[in-house]
Formats: C-alpha cells, structure tokens, sequence
C-alpha cells in the first residue's frame, strides 16, 4: 500500500470510530472473534479496517488462511491508539474531576468464577459506583490473571482482580481476600459413599490437575502428592472433569457449594488437602489521574477488606 505523500494531519470522530475497531480486533485475535465483542457482521469489520488503512496509509495487518497477523506498522498503530485512548480517558476523567462528576469508563479484568465468592467485595463497590456515578460505563473482561496484569500494564485495564502470585514490576496491589480450597471427587467415584478415605486411596486416584498458568504456589504441596492424569486451565474444566465421577481435583469451597449441596460432590480429607490463595486488585503504578478508578478503589478499601491502608508497593 502507498503511504500518503504527507503525514496525518488530524483525527476526526470517524477516525476514532475506525481506531476502536481496530484495537478490538487486535485484542480479541482478529475478525470473526471480533464480532461479537463489536456487535457487528465480520464484513463490516473487513470494511472498516480498509477504511483506516487507507486513511494512516498503512498495512496494519495480514489476513488469511494463516490467520489474523499485524504487521510490525499495526503493531505500532495498535500503541499508539493504546496511548490515545489513555490520554482522552485522562483528559476526560479530569474535566469531570473539575466538575466533581463521575463519568467516563472502568474496564476491569477479573479471574474466572469469583461470583460464587461469599464476600464477594467487587460486587459491592460496583453496586457505590453505579449510585454514585450513574453515567459510568464498566466494562468486566473474564480473562487469566497473566492477561490482566499485561492489560493493567499496557492501559487496556484499569484495575483487575487476580490471585497474588510473583510481584510484577509496575503493579500496586490491594488485598481483597482469602479464598479457601478442598479437594473434591464426584458422585459415582469410588471414594464418594466411602465410609472411611484413605490417605493412599486419594494419592492414588486420576487427579485433575492445573496448567502451568494456573498453578497455584501454595496448593504446591498437596497437589504432589496426587496422581495426576488429566490438565484443566480453569475452575469449571476442573468442575467438568470432578463430575465425570472418575477423577478428583481441587475447586475453591464457594464454587464446589453447589454440587455439595445437590449431593454431586464430596470433600475428601479436608483436614490435609487444602489450601488458601489471596486475591488482589492490581492497578498500575503512576496512571493518570482517573476519578472513576480512584473512587472505585476508594469503595473496596470501604468495604471491609483486609489490607486497610492502600495498596501494597511492589516492584
């Protein structure tokens, strides 16, 4: 493609619209995963990506059998428009400071099944915000904790919800909670109606057990001592697989509440396989100015959770 004869020399409306396009596609890994995130026809996300292409005079990405693939252009597009969108939401977020409003947008990554969690503290500070600033926009993304800090990080996120594992560097960090887990087998396993549970029985049973990215340092010690023969990347596989009746696997005691209850599922030797993992909400260090960030933190400190204080400096 022939890049213009002279730079860019404005952005208007219409090329914001092209550029959020844009950055959701590279976010969600091309066009079709793209459609359901933009509401709109893979055909028109084609069209609309021809029309910022033609309007940077860049190739910004490669599509094909191979795949959705940016160029090493789009890629420096795609961080630019990540700086672009920053400073509008900072330049918003502080004409809305002088106006003491609350408006604009809070995109937060969360871990997987943490809904179920009694103390469930996001949930309230939310509900504050939402009564406080009405005309919030926030956006829940349910993604791994490794993608959420690199969101956090890069400014797709503002703040996220994940386990507290290694200290990343360029992260604050505030407790929340302690999430309690057990080991669990389903009905039709042969230890479910046992009488008596064995120590060997459990340690020689098909175990389910995490992949590397959802590993857990603190459940390291129990779960060695299980045999494991199948790998799930996240709670409900693990659920899946419990249910089957042929394996065990760990699951935190609020999600397994309700297979318990309905009598699908049993704890085995609670008083040996189980293990304790903090969550956090991680925000970056140094950010710009966001009242609808500050405030929504301000809420959670509000809120009862351990850690009173602020966040946590590390790295």
């Amino acid at each position: 493609m022939t890049k213009p004869a002279r730079p860019l020399s404005g952005l208007n409306d219409a090329d914001l619209r092209l550029l959020r396009v844009f950055k959701t596609v590279v976010e969600c890994g091309g066009f079709s995963a793209a459609e359901v995130e933009l509401n709109i026809s893979r055909a028109a996300i084609s069209l609309h990506m021809a029309d910022l292409e033609r309007r940077l005079g860049l190739r910004l990405c490669r599509r094909g059998r191979a795949g959705f693939l940016l160029t090493d252009d789009g890629r420096m597009a795609y961080e630019a428009a990540l700086r672009l969108f920053a400073g509008l939401e900072s330049f918003r977020s502080e004409i809305n400071a002088a106006h003491g409003r609350l408006r604009g947008e809070l995109n937060i990554g969360i871990t997987d099944n943490l809904v179920t969690m009694p103390k469930m503290r996001v949930t309230d500070a939310l509900r504050g915000l939402k009564q406080q600033g009405p005309e919030v926009r926030v956006n829940i993304r349910m993604i791994p904790p490794n993608e959420i800090e690199r969101g956090v990080l890069d400014g797709r996120l503002h703040v996220g919800v994940v386990p507290a594992r290694r200290a990343l560097p360029g992260l604050d960090r505030l407790p929340l909670y302690q999430e309690e887990s057990h080991l669990y087998c389903g009905r039709g396993h042969s230890l479910f109606d046992a009488q008596t549970v064995p120590d060997a029985a459990v340690e020689a049973a098909d175990a389910v057990a995490p992949t590397e990215a959802q590993q857990v340092p603190e459940a390291a010690g129990v779960q060695q001592a299980l045999t494991a023969t199948a790998t799930a990347t996240d709670r409900e596989g693990v659920a899946f697989l419990i249910l089957t009746g042929c394996y065990v696997g760990f699951l935190p005691t609020h999600y397994a509440r309700q297979w318990v209850e309905r009598g699908a599922m049993r704890a085995l030797l609670p008083e040996r396989f189980h293990y304790a993992q903090e969550f956090q909400a991680v925000t970056k260090k140094g950010a710009q100015p966001n009242l609808v960030l500050e405030r929504f933190l301000d809420l959670l400190r509000r809120t009862g959770l351990e850690g009173e204080g602020g966040p946590q400096k590390q790295g």
